[in-house]
């Protein structure tokens, strides 16, 4: 096995032990880290088309996180960032008051997360790109549902204002004592009190987390509808890894889409994908003369649009889940010839090979089945096995692919 085969796996098998590790320093330190329904991965990895899962399930990640995708164990950055913008500027507070009180339209634009990301394709082409997502329609906020939380506030509130009312008299009994044996006890006292005032926030905040918690269990496949945009750059690449060419074929285009879905049951989600990606393809083409029947070598740009349709139907729970998905795709440019004569005029005298027109391939039809492993609250393994077969039936690929998100905290 390659050494850099090794490294890839150990680095993965690794991961979730570091994770975990620094999970429990969170719980520990007790820092507010709001509850999101499910770690899916960045929506720049949704529009390349990388993900194990191309109907994922829609998301609000109230934090940082980063994505890997693999399609192998070689070590290429295959890598996505997605933060939250609106949220980390006005929301992202000790406590939950300022974003409760917000409007309804403020808090979509606390939904609006950017992500940017890169993968190296088969080709060994170097994929840019970046998306924007926002959520239009939430059936259910953990950080919406005050009645879990209203009386947290004002228990520690009354229980702050104790501790320091206590700790006063203690203070001032400490200074005004003139019995040398009661001040140890006094210091000790004090020592302790102001111990409970430091943990004050954690213990608060770990009740909150608690029965966000709780919330996510009952809720995990609550109905949301998620709108998006992102653009793709493709560039040729040499052996240092430098950006040559600009690629223009379907890898190199921008979308439009809409990703939402329903429970049915406390078990079951169904989500849908409908999408729409622009972009220009580059054909390359033969003109004939008609009366010499001199062949001459030609290239032709040709704007297409790509239409996704897909269904995504999965069992599980917010810790673990298993999915069947089955997606269709359709050009609006059904041929070459089509789309060529759409962009170039044709000479009298010389006609089109239509033989020879070089076209990228569009496989319109993809199942997938796989799932993902939500360990601990920040980190998710996702994975899946995708079909890919023509319009007759006839199997193109089957690619088996897997991808690991997390949330930095």
């Amino acid at each position: 096995m390659k050494k850099t085969g090794i490294i890839g796996i150990g680095l993965t098998l690794l991961l979730p032990v570091i994770l975990t590790a620094q999970d429990n320093a969170g719980n520990k330190a007790g820092r507010l880290s709001p509850k999101e329904f499910s770690i899916p991965p960045s929506p720049v990895f949704d529009l390349m088309g990388v993900t194990p899962s191309q109907i994922n399930r829609t998301s609000d990640i109230k934090d940082f996180k980063v994505d890997w995708s693999f399609k192998d164990w070689k070590l290429n950055p295959n890598l996505a960032i997605q933060s939250q913008p609106v949220w980390e500027i006005f929301y992202n507070r000790k406590n939950l008051d300022r974003y409760q009180q917000a409007s309804a339209f403020m808090r979509k634009l606390a939904s609006i997360d950017v992500s940017v990301g890169t993968v190296q394709n088969e080709e060994s082409d170097r994929r840019i790109g970046f998306a924007v997502k926002m959520n239009i329609i939430r059936q259910k906020d953990p950080l919406m549902a005050t009645e879990l939380y209203e009386d947290i506030g004002s228990r520690f509130t009354d229980e702050k204002a104790q501790l320091l009312q206590q700790l006063k008299e203690l203070e001032i009994k400490l200074d005004t004592t003139k019995n040398i044996l009661e001040k140890p006890d006094l210091r000790n006292q004090i020592a302790a009190t102001r111990e409970t005032l430091l943990s004050l926030n954690a213990r608060r905040n770990e009740e909150i987390n608690s029965r966000a918690a709780i919330f996510v269990t009952e809720h995990w496949n609550a109905a949301s509808l998620d709108i998006a945009f992102g653009r793709v750059y493709t560039y040729q690449t040499d052996s240092a890894g430098s950006l040559r060419k600009l690629r223009l074929n379907r890898n190199t285009g921008m979308g439009l889409w809409l990703n939402g879905g329903f429970p049915l049951g406390k078990k079951i989600m169904v989500s849908g994908l409908a999408r729409i990606t622009q972009y220009d393809e580059q054909i390359d083409f033969l003109l004939r003369d008609r009366n010499t029947l001199e062949e001459t070598n030609e290239t032709a740009v040709a704007e297409n649009n790509i239409y996704s349709l897909g269904i995504n139907l999965r069992y599980g729970s917010p810790v673990y889940s298993f999915f069947a998905e089955f997606l269709h795709e359709r050009k609006s440019t059904r041929s070459a010839v089509a789309a060529l004569q759409k962009t170039f005029d044709e000479p009298a005298d010389r006609e089109i090979v239509s033989s020879s027109v070089n076209w990228t391939v569009l496989h319109p039809n993809n199942l997938t089945i796989g799932g993902d492993w939500r360990i601990g609250k920040n980190l998710m393994i996702n994975y899946g096995m995708r079909w890919v077969f023509d319009n007759k039936g006839k199997t193109q690929a089957f690619i088996p692919v897997a991808g690991v998100s997390c949330m930095m905290r």
